[in-house]
């Protein structure tokens, strides 16, 4: 079933019902960890087939320099993943949501300062933006660089790049296509063979350790300070690649409203050591072996020859589910985008009956699938996309580190505080070391957040400048002239609906339909609808004779209740003979304000996510100049 958010919109529910057989019970502990592996860790635990293989296509393998990005890297995932998300980001969260716009919602509910409310305001849909453009790289430098390692199978070293983005370009179509499914059975698809994947990671880790367990040493963060010493500059830059093993680590927070905040950090707890086995295994072999090129894949080749096959295959369906992680995020992005009236209205599929953010949004689904295709095209090779990858998640980390600062700072959290402080400063060092990037292909990041900004820009401001262009009537300008009107003018006989958010705040359209047009019928009913924050539960108000032939409808229902109006307009004996609505045509010279009049024409109207007879229907329209 398709849904809108927002006052007066349909049911979120999806189209089986609330409590009817044939509904997912809610997950066991296990299942719960494993959905977890499947719909949030892809992309964190895909970053080993290419984070030091990029390295040290940059850096020269000499044994302080492997011991000492081996821990960088490392420390980089406990301070970046493990601190600022796993323990600080996951305890902010709002009925169960995470991401930017929750920390948001919670500043601006704790914000006394206009300044600090407005800096929150813009550093939202910043990192909004940023992360969704984020969401097109992801899934194109995972599943280019797991295809890639096909040429490593005897027989395969000769194929060209055309056909590796092809069969990459393949992958990704299918991926977007099985998004449909929904989230829910995506996870339960994917989790099981994430856990599969973080196995062979801990395994392969584990044998290479095996030869050379001094790589050990490189759990102490000594040996990445003193790599951070001895190469200056050279070492500044290197932190941009780094950088590369932490991307996914968002995820935890923004995906929190898909499985709950549990089951995440219970499986974080499985897919943490596995990560740290088998980066210090890949350094222990590139120790052993300083010519390889591909670090990852030449490791695991060397350890089970005859394997290598389906190892590579696991780890290109590992890399679709890193893709999926992303997808999931950004579902719930735009979600709370939605329903915080920073995004305009989409039409949204709930997947799920008893997690409301378990979604599919077909219009982002298809426009992320364009971009990935056209990001692979463009850049044609994963060490490419290294290039332009990880400005956007450092900017969106800084970002979050900012605004957790300011929570518990007005929280009078002075701890909390003082550990975000640290963990941001740590942000900031990685955002300004991948500025480098900008010329190399980075600029692609940039360009890609533009276009989730400049429609949050025109979106919310259109919204407020229509709405000063649309004053709603007051109820008591309302009723003197209703009065007048209705004992003067000759009634149309019948019963008319008219939708409006509240019953006493009335919009123009009902205004020029009355006034200016003088269609009055006998009887007019008003009718309100609101969502509440539970998910269940339905109740319906009709207030009589609020004034000679007016009537009004107050319908308040949980998020996961399905609204059969029709049926309500008949248990309180209301017959419609006609349904106004309104429609906003806008004129305007101003280009922006253009192309807020195109969103809006694109815009699903709410009347029709409800079983309302077409021919019943009358849409009203008001021009308005902007």
């Amino acid at each position: 079933m398709s849904s809108e958010t927002g006052p007066g919109a349909p049911s979120p529910a999806d189209a089986e019902g609330i409590g009817l057989p044939g509904h997912d019970a809610p997950d066991s502990f296990a299942g719960g960890v494993i959905k977890s592996m499947g719909l949030v860790f892809g992309d964190i635990g895909t970053s080993p087939i290419y984070t030091f293989t990029v390295i040290f296509a940059l850096l020269k393998p000499t044994p302080a320099n492997i011991v000492g990005v081996a821990s960088l890297i490392l420390w980089t995932m406990t301070i970046l993943v493990m601190v600022q998300y796993a323990w600080l980001a996951m305890s902010l969260s709002h009925k169960g949501e995470g991401g930017t716009i929750v920390l948001k919602e919670i500043l601006v509910q704790i914000c006394r300062s206009k300044r600090v409310c407005a800096l929150v305001g813009a550093l939202s849909i910043l990192g909004v933006s940023l992360l969704l453009g984020d969401g097109v790289i992801t899934p194109a430098i995972s599943i280019l660089s797991a295809v890639e390692g096909a040429v490593l199978i005897p027989g395969f070293e000769g194929l060209s790049q055309g056909v590796l983005i092809f069969v990459a370009a393949l992958i990704a179509i299918g991926l977007f296509l099985f998004q449909k499914k929904g989230t829910d059975r995506v996870g339960k698809t994917f989790g099981p063979l994430m856990a599969v994947w973080f196995c062979a990671l801990t395994a392969s880790g584990l044998v290479s350790i095996s030869g050379t367990p001094g790589i050990l040493r490189a759990v102490s963060p000594l040996y990445g300070l003193a790599f951070v010493r001895d190469n200056g500059m050279a070492a500044f830059f290197v932190l941009s690649e780094v950088i590369l093993c932490a991307t996914g680590g968002e995820a935890l927070y923004a995906d929190m409203g898909h499985l709950g905040r549990r089951p995440i950090l219970h499986a974080w707890g499985f897919v943490f050591p596995a990560l740290v086995v088998n980066y210090l295994g890949q350094a222990a072999y590139l120790s052993r072996n300083p010519l390889t090129k591909n670090v990852l894949f030449e490791m695991v080749k060397s350890q089970i020859h005859v394997l290598y096959i389906p190892f590579l295959i696991l780890t290109i369906l590992a890399t679709v589910v890193a893709s999926q992680a992303m997808i999931s995020g950004v579902y719930s992005i735009v979600y709370q985008g939605i329903t915080t009236r920073l995004l305009p209205l989409m039409k949204v599929d709930y997947t799920s009956s008893h997690m409301k953010s378990q979604i599919y949004i077909g219009s982002i689904n298809w426009s992320l699938m364009v971009a990935v295709l056209f990001i692979m095209l463009i850049f044609r090779r994963s060490e490419n996309l290294a290039a332009a990858y990880g400005l956007a998640v450092t900017g969106t980390m800084a970002i979050t580190g900012i605004m957790m600062i300011l929570i518990f700072f007005l929280r009078g959290k002075k701890a909390l505080m003082a550990v975000s402080i640290g963990v941001t400063a740590v942000d900031l060092l990685f955002l300004f070391s991948n500025i480098n990037k900008i010329p190399h292909g980075g600029y692609w990041s940039l360009i890609l957040a533009s276009f989730p900004l400049v429609t949050i820009l025109i979106w919310t401001n259109g919204q407020r400048q229509l709405y000063r262009s649309l004053m709603p009537l007051s109820w008591e300008a309302f009723i003197i002239s209703y009065r007048e009107i209705y004992d003067s003018c000759r009634r149309i006989s019948g019963t008319a609906l008219f939708f409006t958010r509240e019953l006493r705040v009335i919009p123009p359209y009902i205004v020029h339909c009355m006034f200016r047009s003088n269609i009055l019928y006998d009887r007019n009913v008003f009718i309100s609808i609101t969502r509440t924050e539970e998910p269940g539960g339905m109740e319906s108000v009709l207030q009589p004779d609020l004034e000679p032939g007016l009537d009004g409808l107050e319908v308040k229902a949980g998020y996961m209740e399905v609204i059969d109006l029709e049926a309500m307009l008949r248990e309180h004996g209301i017959k419609e003979k006609v349904i106004f609505y309104g429609v906003e045509d806008i004129a305007t010279e101003n280009f922006a304000w253009r192309i807020f009049s195109a969103i809006k024409k694109l815009t699903p109207n709410f009347v029709q996510f409800y079983k309302l007879p077409t021919m019943k229907l009358q849409g009203v329209v008001t021009r308005v100049e902007m």
